[in-house]
């Protein structure tokens, strides 16, 4: 390991010269085994890595997480799969899966099209399996803290041998100072160390349901550490031990609270069993066949069903989902959890959140409209812990 890495430029290519360093004098904590990792590679990689050793920490779970530009597609801990998730995460042809390429599957599964070129985090050693899982998706790169002799050699294959592979020392703690230059002027603050925990979760229920199953606690574990490593404003929607639905980085609320239950239901969409039994060409390209299905379940199907195009995609022209369809597949849609990084100011977030089968919620509480927000709640018997915490990230 060395002190600084040169790296070829920053944000843009105008943006040079660029490296990361260590003001300290010590060595990096990193390794790079393979490529060469890019300014926004590394800040994906950085905060993907604390992602997910905070979720192995409270979940006592390996964890994966899928970045792109700084906030996360998906994260997950390593439950295993069903069929059905097997067969949308389009992992049914590995065989038996590990617990962690089980968690990557759930990480990229969530969102595979934000997910594409994604930089990933796992919190244990990348095995072979999840090696292979990797190696056939379009992805930028990875950070673990290590790599099994197979798992490299197989990540070291991709992108014509350019993949970046990065180890990063589990053992490396930061100091409890961390600075940031903006504008020539220099902020500092002390790290963002706050533990979340089931203690923590569940100290103040505010609604008259106050019964949160242990798959909820887990799954509000997984969307507090998510949304803590977001860009705000953040909220995000968890179910079966992942993410399912992130919206990030919004000025409003209610928008990031539709733009994530929007992606939660597509999530859900998906498993429709017209969209699972859609009879694709032969070979069809894995991104091809996720913007396939991301335009088949919206408003817009015609962009794939109209006469001329369909043959490009599918051996047979499928009947389109229809609006009543969908309504009806999501009306069965439960049991999911959803933690925001500030409070909910007004009550139609929770109306929304309704929409896409939300029954727990986790957010710091704080607004002079609590009341309002804690009434909605009870009209669903929802149940809602206010946490305190804020978790603000930018």
């Amino acid at each position: 390991m060395a002190n600084e890495m040169l790296l070829k430029y920053g944000c843009n290519p105008n943006q040079k010269p660029s490296r990361v360093f260590m003001e300290d004098g010590k060595d990096l904590p990193i390794e790079v085994l393979n490529g060469k990792p890019g300014y926004i590679n590394l800040l994906d990689a950085f905060n993907g890595w604390q992602l997910v050793r905070e979720l192995k920490k409270a979940t006592g779970m390996c964890a994966a997480t899928s970045f792109k530009h700084v906030s996360p597609a998906g994260a997950a801990i390593g439950k295993p799969l069903s069929e059905v998730e097997k067969k949308i995460y389009f992992v049914d042809d590995l065989g038996e899966l590990t617990p962690l390429a089980s968690a990557y599957a759930r990480a990229r599964g969530a969102d595979r099209m934000s997910s594409y070129g994604d930089f990933i985090a796992l919190s244990d050693e990348c095995d072979a399996c999840t090696a292979k899982m990797i190696q056939r998706e379009v992805s930028d790169g990875i950070i673990a803290p290590d790599y099994t002799p197979e798992a490299l050699e197989v990540l070291k294959s991709k992108k014509k041998g350019n993949y970046n592979v990065v180890k990063i020392d589990p053992n490396y703690v930061p100091a409890p100072i961390e600075h940031k230059d903006v504008f020539g002027i220099t902020f500092e603050q002390g790290r963002n160390e706050l533990k979340i925990d089931e203690e923590m979760l569940l100290q103040n229920i505010v609604t008259d349901n106050k019964n949160f199953t242990e798959e909820a606690k887990r799954d509000l574990l997984v969307a507090l550490i998510t949304l803590k490593y977001t860009q705000s404003n953040s909220v995000c929607y968890a179910k079966g031990g992942q993410a399912i639905g992130v919206g990030a980085g919004q000025q409003s609320r209610i928008h990031c609270t539709r733009l994530a239950g929007n992606k939660a239901d597509i999530w859900y969409l998906r498993q429709h069993p017209k969209v699972m039994n859609l009879p694709f060409v032969d070979n069809i390209r894995r991104p091809d066949r996720d913007n396939t299905i991301d335009v088949y379940i919206s408003d817009d199907y015609e962009d794939v069903l109209a006469d001329g195009i369909w043959q490009q995609f599918f051996k047979t022209k499928p009947e389109p989902l229809t609006k009543e369809e969908k309504k009806a597949w999501l009306a069965t849609f439960d049991g999911v959890s959803l933690g925001s990084d500030a409070f909910f100011p007004f009550g139609d977030n929770i109306e929304r959140a309704k929409k896409s089968g939300v029954a727990y919620i986790a957010e710091p509480g704080g607004s002079i409209r609590d009341d309002h927000v804690i009434m909605t709640c009870n009209k669903y018997n929802m149940a809602m812990a206010f946490t305190g915490i804020r978790l603000f990230h930018h």
